[in-house]
């Protein structure tokens, strides 16, 4: 049974070798803009990653801080369980930071009789715990010390990169949905001309007590072979932008393996898809 529907899927190639490669070439081109929108998505949420990194909570120190608190104050923060590390930066360090981050500025700092920089601890928190409320419920809670003289954590950015990531996401799902539709409309066009162009042999095949399932096997596995064949160009092209751009204009990370794969097996899953919506309609037709 697997050998006939095997058969039967190559003989309809055979047969229409022009259709199926046009086909095959619709399905490639539809997955191949939804390719091209997953490699920047996935682009923009590794900068996206990238900058979220650099998320920490600053907290700036009184200048009669002893070293008791300090050794208390970082104890209690290395606690809590949104703290991933914890760096304390003297007045000596920022002021040091500071020359050699605002050159121009050097002169003026080396001119000043007392240093006006405060000593600060940065608090880094754990990747789970990068959103605005996470952030502000650690920096609330630091403030609350009162040799703590000042807290910072960019609430705007923080608030604008977590923003950014769901719009992503949303915008990633409502057009791959879209692209999705587009390829299985017209896979499906394609598995109905062929139920159109074979329904006389349907008809004689449902005549002499043929199953659905044993003439919709053939038809599935042939919609399945055209998407995946339209899933791998979609991927080949997808791979030509990336290297077209990589480097030449700015620099790109491929695709994680999963994504790939996923992204070819997607054509095949589709031309499944589309192919049994198609047949379960034109075979009630031809009962």
């Amino acid at each position: 049974m697997a050998y006939h529907s095997v058969r039967e899927a190559m003989a309809a190639f055979r047969r229409a070798p022009g259709l199926a490669v046009l086909s095959a070439m619709s399905i490639g081109l539809s997955l191949f803009v939804l390719g091209t929108f997953g490699l920047v998505t996935y682009n923009v949420e590794v900068t996206l990653r990238s900058i979220e990194r650099r998320v920490e909570v600053v907290a700036y120190l009184r200048d009669d801080v002893s070293a008791a608190q300090l050794e208390v104050l970082q104890n209690d923060v290395g606690s809590f369980p949104e703290v991933e590390n914890i760096d304390h930066v003297s007045k000596f360090d920022a002021i040091r930071d500071a020359m050699q981050d605002l050159e121009e500025f050097r002169e003026v700092f080396t001119d000043l009789e007392v240093n006006p920089l405060p000593a600060s601890i940065e608090v880094q928190l754990k990747s789970e715990y990068r959103d605005p409320e996470s952030v502000e419920r650690v920096a609330e809670l630091i403030a609350l010390y009162p040799f703590v003289e000042d807290v910072r954590y960019g609430r705007e950015w923080v608030e604008k990169i977590y923003q950014l990531r769901r719009l992503g996401g949303a915008v990633a799902a409502i057009l791959g949905i879209a692209f999705a539709v587009v390829a299985i409309l017209i896979i499906g066009t394609t598995v109905r001309m062929a139920v159109l162009a074979r329904r006389e042999e349907i008809i004689i095949m449902k005549l002499v007590g043929a199953t659905d399932g044993f003439i919709r096997r053939p038809f599935l596995l042939e919609g399945f072979i055209t998407g995946l064949a339209g899933g791998l160009l979609a991927l080949l092209l997808t791979y030509g932008a990336y290297l077209a751009v990589n480097g030449s204009l700015i620099d790109l990370e491929w695709l994680p393996p999963l994504w790939a794969a996923a992204g070819g097996l997607a054509g095949g899953v589709l031309g499944l898809a589309a192919s049994d919506a198609a047949l379960r309609r034109h075979l009630i037709t031809y009962a």
